[in-house]
């Protein structure tokens, strides 16, 4: 019978491993049976490798940097949660390099550990926290709220746009993690940033009566519009150019479908021998005297 208790902790301690990328906690272990004495033994004879005080790499030293985010984690007890730049990495919108690991958690006070950089907070709500693959982190619109008090406006530019392009970002929650975080730094930098980062995206007559204007403004030969080319509806089209112009709004164009629909046809268009340029509502709205420069210049050259 003891023997087989054994097999079943030792394979529970497995599965546990396996579950948070090769690491586990000391209290996890002494949950599941472990005597301080055996957990001991198995430091000594390398089944246990410390990563930090507390937390183990099982059966060997080597563990990925999900290992390593989770290691953070779990030696920053329990309600901690990946958090600021490593909660941009594991979410994919912040590269991976920094040697250190950002963990906030709820409370003050406490022993520093080595290698990680340790956010304390009064609180930390239960719906800014949630799980990617297994480890706890703080969610997209909570992460961004972090990164605005420690990166430059030009990196959270940046981070915002690789959220929103990974379909990830969400500004209704990033309003709801804001009222819930009253008297935050991060609150400046995201008034004076968030008009810039989601502008009211106009009605499809709106961005083509706005790209009509430019024509007249800047006199530019007027397209046809809402042509057929191909068998494909497009937004403008100078024949005698074979030229074809997309307004891209996300509104209209924002969805993975749409995205790979409107490459195929540009595809399409391409072999048929068509140019095709896409023109965005923010490269209209922000720069129209370059997109009208491009135009002329497409238009200059023979097709």
């Amino acid at each position: 019978m003891a023997a087989m208790a054994g097999r079943a902790r030792e394979a529970a301690i497995a599965a546990l491993a396996a579950r948070q990328h090769g690491v586990v906690a000391r209290w996890q272990l002494l949950e599941l049976g472990l005597t301080a004495r055996a957990i001991a033994y198995r430091l000594s004879v390398g089944r246990l490798h410390v990563i930090h005080r507390g937390v183990y790499a099982v059966g060997h030293e080597r563990i990925t940097v999900r290992g390593r985010w989770m290691a953070a984690v779990l030696a920053c007890g329990i309600g901690a949660v990946l958090s600021h730049r490593s909660a941009g990495a594991l979410w994919g919108f912040l590269d991976a390099a920094s040697p250190r690991v950002d963990v906030t958690s709820p409370r003050r006070g406490g022993r520093a550990v080595p290698r990680i950089r340790r956010h304390r907070v009064r609180r930390l709500h239960m719906e800014d926290t949630t799980e990617m693959d297994a480890i706890p982190v703080s969610t997209v619109a909570r992460t961004l709220f972090d990164l605005a008090e420690i990166l430059d406006r030009n990196g959270l530019e940046r981070a915002f746009e690789a959220a929103e392009r990974s379909e990830l970002l969400d500004m209704r929650q990033i309003e709801l993690t804001r009222e819930r975080n009253p008297g935050r730094r991060a609150h400046k930098r995201l008034r004076s940033l968030l008009p810039s980062l989601s502008p009211a995206e106009p009605t499809r007559s709106e961005l083509e009566r706005l790209f009509h204007r430019l024509c007249r403004l800047t006199s530019l030969p007027l397209p046809q519009v809402n042509a057929v080319v191909e068998g494909f509806e497009v937004e403008a089209f100078w024949p005698a150019h074979r030229l074809v112009l997309e307004l891209d709004s996300f509104e209209f164009h924002g969805t993975r479908a749409a995205f790979e629909r409107d490459r195929a046809r540009d595809a399409a268009l391409l072999v048929a021998g068509y140019r095709v340029v896409r023109v965005t509502y923010r490269q209209l709205r922000d720069h129209p005297e370059r997109v009208a420069e491009i135009v002329r210049d497409l238009l200059a050259v023979a097709a």
